[in-house]
């Protein structure tokens, strides 16, 4: 065996191993390669975007967390606000209601007074009547004693 022929046989061999390679094998698995690459990189990009949408759902959040503090703090005023005002119409409604009573309260105690003031005349004129009678010894008519009831409860 020559070695030249062995030689150029092996080189022969090589480049079409090569060329086997160049042409079949190499682009699908440079394909396979960018694939994989591609692959990566819209993974990476995902990544980075979901990222930047939790920090922007974060700050969202933060947000709504502080609008809904104030809304409650605004809430809580007018509570109070609510509550107060009633408080303050609850005192009012008590004190026309105690002004109303007292009312009431003096117009009877006024007309209690007056019925017992009449009552007492009745029983001073009938007291002096009957003291009259007995100064006088003797009856006084009914209708005289009726007139001078009167005029005696009238002057009292």
């Amino acid at each position: 065996m020559n070695i030249n022929l062995t030689l150029f046989a092996q080189a022969l061999m090589f480049a079409g191993f090569i060329w086997v390679v160049a042409t079949k094998i190499w682009p699908p698995l440079l394909n396979a390669i960018e694939e994989r690459q591609k692959k990566i990189a819209d993974g990476l990009a995902a990544a980075d975007k979901a990222k930047q949408e939790l920090a922007d759902a974060d700050a969202r959040v933060a947000d709504e967390i502080k609008k809904a503090r104030v809304d409650a703090a605004q809430i809580t005023d007018r509570a109070h606000q609510q509550a107060v005002q009633i408080v303050d119409k609850a005192k009012q409604d008590a004190i026309a209601e105690a002004a109303r009573q007292k009312a009431a309260a003096e117009a009877e105690i006024a007309n209690l007074s007056s019925k017992a003031k009449e009552v007492l005349r009745a029983q001073v004129a009938g007291l002096a009547v009957k003291g009259a009678e007995k100064i006088l010894g003797r009856e006084i008519d009914a209708n005289r004693h009726r007139d001078l009831l009167d005029q005696v409860a009238s002057e009292i």
